[in-house]
């Protein structure tokens, strides 16, 4: 029986794409590592530093020791004054390239008009969600 459009079903489908995340990954990063990276990739050059990157982690992935895991992707060579480094950027291409050959099949055949509508519901969940989090 589907689960209805709701936070059962958001966090269902979270934790099944994370299962699958942390198959591809394997040892390599830990998943708050891997969230913390990619994060900086899409930051970059709209940080300042390593302080930054953390304070972005803090706030957008809600980690608790975002300075803890910015410092381990700094001294395994990841991310250097808040961006990734070449190193880094590479880890992210290979790892986003084994993510789309496994994820391929979870895609594949959706109707993109349902695709689009499905990415502004979850838009407009992650918005309100935020505001509820700063206590608006």
């Amino acid at each position: 029986m589907p689960v209805r459009f709701g936070p059962q079903l958001i966090g269902q489908t979270e934790k099944s794409l994370s299962a699958l995340l942390l198959r591809i990954l394997d040892g390599r990063l830990t998943e708050p590592q891997w969230v913390a990276l990619r994060l900086a990739q899409a930051l970059d050059g709209d940080l300042a530093d390593d302080a930054a990157l953390a304070a972005a982690v803090a706030d957008r992935a809600r980690f608790a020791d975002a300075s803890g895991l910015v410092d381990t992707l700094v001294a395994a060579g990841l991310v250097a004054a808040g961006r990734p480094t070449p190193r880094g950027r590479e880890l992210v291409a290979a790892v986003q390239d084994e993510i789309a050959a496994t994820t391929a099949p979870v895609w594949k055949g959706l109707d993109e008009a349902d695709v689009a509508a499905a990415g502004r519901v979850l838009d407009e969940v992650l918005r309100r969600t935020r505001v509820v989090l700063a206590g608006g």
